[in-house]
């Protein structure tokens, strides 16, 4: 299944945002990821503060697992499983040098923060570029 993407809900700042969305396109376990603006992004005079959130949804692998009818009957049923877990998305992303390891993780998000200072030409005096991504996995509700 190809990956697809749905950027519908993001204004497309973010540097190191567009970074994992391009690294997450090279994992064949995911094939959907979601992009939005997260509701706390904001902008002053000496810092800008972005914060995005990704929602990703990975495949899926049907197998077949032996069960038995009535307590008699031998059959079958088709399970099927995800192909990663966040956790396994943690342990890829960290595999990644540009990405790396995650500033918080627990079982239902990754949180990345990256800081940089920006000297704009011309000017004396720049501002904090400070971005927050957080990464969900699609179906788990919005945290606040």
């Amino acid at each position: 299944m190809p990956f697809e993407i749905d950027a519908t809900g993001w204004s497309g700042e973010g540097e190191f945002t567009q970074v994992l969305i391009e690294r997450l396109r090279r994992i064949d376990a995911i094939r959907f990821v979601r992009v939005e603006d997260a509701p706390a992004t904001r902008s002053e005079a000496d810092y800008n503060f972005i914060s995005n959130e990704l929602y990703v949804a990975f495949t899926t692998v049907e197998r077949r697992e032996p069960i038995k009818r009535f307590g008699l009957l031998p059959g079958s049923r088709v399970v099927v499983d995800k192909a990663m877990t966040l956790a396994g998305l943690e342990a890829a992303l960290t595999a990644i040098p540009d990405v790396g390891e995650p500033d918080y993780g627990d079982e239902g998000m990754l949180q990345y923060l990256r800081t940089e200072r920006i000297i704009p030409p011309y000017q004396t005096r720049g501002y904090k570029l400070v971005e927050l991504v957080r990464v969900y996995e699609v179906g788990t509700p919005r945290r606040s």
